[in-house]
């Protein structure tokens, strides 16, 4: 299956929603995570292709591989049963993303975590990721999955959505995960215990 081939196949979605163009078995995918916003450059995002400091992967594989986790490319990760995905499907157009964005990405996020019938494990990478998370899980529970709080205080606790882990964290990619080794160690942890949950 084709991620974009088949959220397209079920949305009418306007040109500039962006989607993981990726091809991969739904039944193989045991565990999502969800970071913040897609990049401006479709290249730079997770199956995107591209290289460098500002390539989505740059900051994804080291964190892994700090975790434990023996992979090398995005592939790897894929191969594990983990996919990746954003949140919002629209770039940012300033440092706070659009409240408009969260609405319109939110049906496609919804539609995209139901292609795959096993996941046992939702990481949530940020506070973005939780809001849109919480938003879907309302439509079913009537509550939020994850309570407001700190991340840090919130991590001591197990949450559920029906029989999926959620686990919140931190956002994933940036050039601040250098200067910030301590959330850079909660995200290995996370990281961690997904790994264990999926075995």
């Amino acid at each position: 299956m084709n991620v974009r081939q088949a959220l397209q196949s079920q949305l009418s979605l306007p040109d500039h929603i962006r989607l993981n163009d990726v091809d991969l078995d739904p039944a193989s995918v045991r565990a999502v995570l969800i970071n913040e916003v897609v990049p401006d450059d479709p290249a730079q995002d997770f199956y995107g292709g591209g290289d460098g400091s500002e390539a989505y992967p740059s900051t994804v594989l080291p964190l892994f591989q700090q975790a434990g986790i023996d992979v090398h490319s995005i592939a790897d990760i894929l191969a594990m049963g983990v996919y990746i995905t954003n949140a919002v499907k629209t770039p940012k157009t300033a440092y706070a993303i659009d409240p408009a964005a969260f609405g319109e990405s939110l049906p496609t996020l919804e539609a995209e975590l139901a292609l795959f019938p096993n996941v046992q494990v939702i990481l949530l990478c940020g506070d973005v990721a939780k809001k849109m998370y919480n938003r879907i899980a309302r439509k079913t529970t009537k509550k939020n999955v994850i309570p407001s709080g700190a991340t840090y205080k919130l991590r001591a606790a197990e949450y559920h959505h029906g029989s999926i882990r959620v686990i919140p964290s931190y956002i994933i990619t940036g050039g601040n995960l250098l200067i910030e080794k301590s959330k850079v160690r909660m995200i290995t942890e996370d990281l961690a215990a997904m790994a264990r949950l999926i075995r």
